[in-house]
């Protein structure tokens, strides 16, 4: 399955020689720090995320936030990879630091499994996930309370079997394990670490060494 990700960026309320810039452009930066998200990837989810943010003096991203998407995780990988962004921007002297850039984000996956998929299957996708996403939270919130000592022993059979029913077996932890270990490697901690703790409480321990070394 290949896959396809283009990004235009919009500047609202700047002059042409105004606008910052990122070295490279942003379209190339984050098709080489894209990490498309497991649940969309596997279901072959497309879709558009408006992300604003702005910047400060140094280039930094001191704002960001979603203002459009579906919902799932294609929302948290743009949100991401603009605040990968961080730090790599170039801004004029005399930047406005209070204006609002937004990037029109756009996922697209081509080939593969994901041929004749259609807009109605997507949106069956996006659908199940937001109505497992409040499961999920609660299988996270037991084994948070699990690790503090305030939870009931009678009850962690029933999230076990919540976790098989929403397919958090073995095999999709460790992918997970690996998405992280992909974002170590573009030093994005603090995402890696999000990785890790969602392993962590969904039960398992196999992201505890690396929550160890990189999320103290």
């Amino acid at each position: 399955m290949s896959r396809v990700f283009i990004v235009i960026l919009l500047f609202f309320g700047l002059s042409v020689q105004a606008q910052p810039v990122i070295k490279g452009g942003l379209e190339a930066f984050v098709n080489t720090n894209l990490i498309y998200p497991a649940y969309s990837w596997q279901n072959c989810i497309e879709s558009s995320i408006s992300v604003s943010f702005k910047l400060n003096k140094n280039g930094e991203v001191y704002f960001s936030k979603v203002t459009r998407g579906p919902g799932i995780d294609l929302d948290k990988e743009a949100l991401r990879l603009i605040r990968l962004s961080s730090g790599k921007w170039k801004v004029p002297a005399d930047y406005d630091t209070s204006y609002v850039l937004i990037a029109p984000v756009n996922f697209k996956i081509t080939g593969g499994n994901c041929t004749g998929i259609s807009v109605g299957e997507m949106q069956r996708a996006i659908a199940v996930y937001q109505a497992d996403q409040g499961q999920t939270d609660a299988i996270l919130n037991f084994y948070r309370n699990k690790e503090q000592g305030k939870y009931n022993e009678a009850e962690e059979p029933r999230f076990i079997a919540l976790k098989k029913e929403l397919g958090y077996d073995d095999e999709w932890l460790l992918a997970k394990v690996k998405e992280g270990e992909k974002k170590l490697r573009q030093k994005d901690y603090q995402g890696a670490c999000e990785d890790f703790l969602f392993v962590k409480y969904m039960g398992s321990s196999i992201a505890d060494e690396l929550i160890q070394r990189y999320c103290k």
